[in-house]
């Protein structure tokens, strides 16, 4: 057995993961801008100041709040009954709802102190006379430090971390720093147990080839799993700012062999994660060079007029503005298009709203948009600051605090795997959708030399969305619906943006809702009418699909054609490639 730490060692091993916790701290600070964020703050202080009542109701809810914390404080409140204790903000938390934190009154006091207060600070930022962008500002950056500041996130103020450091004489401490170290070599905090997973062997690993590449994407069509399969394929576009296998994770949640078992003739595009040599590629070669030449291509090799297409998240953003150019072009080549969590309309974003403001744009643009790389572990660390305590601070205080390793997981391995984007794709991204929401805007933009109007994508449209998806709000991915010149079918699923999408036909989770009758202007209107269905959506889109999809033909016995042959096995090159 190891001897007890040093009283030097464990002061060392403190100061190295308190520094840790500044530096995550700093790294949310250096997301926003700063003078947007102090504007903002100033614009709340002074509609307090003309405003002596709302100053008044803030200063009751302070003394309320004081007189909650003392009734805490008392001998008394560590024998409060049931239902007393039901009222304790700490036990509906589960940062502090652990037993360490219940039966110390000292510490579930600091945290009952930590969260009313926090609750109060954020209240009184909802009742500032401010524009809702200022006030979602201010509540969303004081939010993310009073999530950093939490007791949790900090060794002396986290039980659970002091009782395992005294129970193992030291080394979750031991354990804490050399995870610390590792995370800090990697660029990001591990939420999972990465050693477990190896693209193409037991992740990504639906049998098929890569049948085209250039230097934007790799084109795979998967291997056939049924004697026979519909006439027309299916090509899916996942969003470039991940990587594709989000949709081929492991072959008993994989939405591609899934969707291959149904019989449908599947080709994949695989963004490449591109380096400082492809840091001039613009929408439009996104568009040309990508979305339309993988139609193309899927077309010539299965020797069809017409495919079923499917864009998941930014990935459908780019295919219905793909579909918009080839059809203002006369060009009638998609039967059907699946747009899953995906914007069109940006009115209503959701927190990523905080960080979109003329200055970061024009920041963005300053730095990349004439050539240049956006550092997908900036993107990935961004995302995951929306869901600050489940993303970010849930692994500090787990990881570094409390000495453990995170059990393997596909999913969150998937999300620890960034890319980098192109600058100007990126700039032009968050000029046209995010700041100035102009893809909804007939003609407003110009892409591939012509006009884009999303009434031109005119072909059946089934709209996936998720319920309480954080990145694509589920309200305003229905008000895309209205600009499709199309019929649209509407599913809203259970869970987020990924669990949302990737829930398996074979275990037949939670639910999702369907609406079988006109289609509505209000979101609100269409879940008052709308069904509940147990289970995967995953077969609900088979059957609408199958129908867009013509005859069954017996399956091809070789991938690819003279024109467009193997080059390699899937998930390919592009796939593997790291920042």
């Amino acid at each position: 057995m190891n001897s007890a730490p040093s009283p030097i060692d464990i002061n060392k091993t403190i100061a190295a993961i308190q520094e840790a916790g500044s530096r995550w701290i700093h790294g949310l600070s250096e997301i926003p801008q700063p003078n947007s964020f102090n504007e903002a703050w100033k614009m709340c202080a002074d509609a307090f100041a003309s405003e002596p009542e709302k100053m008044a109701l803030l200063q009751a809810r302070i003394a309320a709040e004081n007189q909650r914390l003392m009734a805490l404080l008392s001998p008394s409140a560590g024998q409060s009954n049931n239902s007393e204790a039901q009222i304790l903000l700490s036990q509906k938390d589960k940062r502090f709802s652990s037993e360490a934190w219940q039966t110390n009154a000292g510490f579930r006091n600091l945290a009952e102190s930590y969260l009313g207060m926090s609750q109060l600070v954020l209240n009184a930022i909802e009742v500032a006379d401010l524009s809702p962008h200022a006030k979602h500002r201010a509540h969303f950056f004081t939010k993310q430090y009073l999530d950093a500041m939490s007791p949790a996130n900090f060794l002396m103020t986290n039980p659970d971390a002091m009782e395992a450091a005294l129970k193992s004489q030291g080394e979750t401490l031991r354990a804490g720093i050399e995870n610390l170290k590792s995370d800090m070599a990697k660029g990001h905090i591990s939420m999972t147990d990465e050693s477990a997973f190896h693209v193409g062997k037991n992740i990504a690993m639906t049998p098929g080839s890569v049948v085209f590449e250039n230097e934007i994407f790799q084109l795979l069509q998967y291997a056939p799993q049924t004697a026979d399969v519909y006439l027309r394929p299916l090509l899916m576009v996942p969003p470039c700012i991940n990587k594709f296998y989000i949709l081929d994770l492991r072959p008993d949640n994989s939405f591609i062999e899934y969707a291959v078992q149904q019989g449908f003739t599947v080709f994949v595009m695989s963004w490449r994660n591109v380096n400082a040599r492809f840091g001039n590629l613009t929408w439009d070669d996104y568009l040309l060079r990508g979305v339309i030449k993988a139609i193309d291509s899927v077309r010539v090799i299965t020797n069809v007029e017409k495919i079923n297409t499917l864009g998941f998240c930014v990935g459908g953003t780019m295919l219905a503005s793909a579909l918009a150019v080839l059809r203002r072009m006369g060009h009638d080549v998609v039967e059907s298009t699946t747009l899953l969590t995906t914007f069109l309309d940006f009115s209503e974003v959701g927190d990523i709203e905080a960080y979109v403001d003329e200055a970061f744009v024009k920041r963005r643009q300053n730095e990349a948009g004439q050539g240049g790389i956006i550092n997908g572990a900036e993107l990935a660390f961004a995302f995951s600051s929306l869901r600050a305590n489940d993303l970010v601070w849930n692994y500090v205080s787990s990881n570094y605090l409390q000495g453990k390793k995170p059990p393997p997981f596909d999913l969150l391995f998937w999300n620890g795997d960034s890319t980098n984007l192109a600058g100007p794709w990126y700039c032009y991204y968050l000029q046209n959708t995010y700041f100035e929401n102009n893809l909804i805007k007939p003609d407003k933009l110009t892409m591939c030399g012509v006009p884009v109007d999303l009434s031109y994508v005119d072909m059946p449209a089934f709209v996936f969305a998720a319920r309480e998806d954080h990145i694509v709000p589920w309200r305003t991915a229905f008000a895309s619906t209205r600009y499709l010149g199309s019929e649209v079918q509407f599913i809203l699923g259970a869970a987020g943006h990924i669990a949302g999408v990737v829930n398996p036909a074979s275990k037949n989770k939670r639910s999702y809702w369907t609406q079988g009758g006109e289609k509505m202007a209000d979101a609100e209107q269409w879940l008052d009418q709308s069904k509940e269905n147990p289970g995967s959506w995953w077969p609900h889109w088979t059957a609408w699909l199958s129908e867009k999809s013509s005859r069954k033909i017996k399956a091809r016995t070789s991938l690819g054609n003279a024109e467009f042959p193997p080059i390699e096995d899937a998930p390919g090159r592009y796939v593997r490639e790291k920042n």
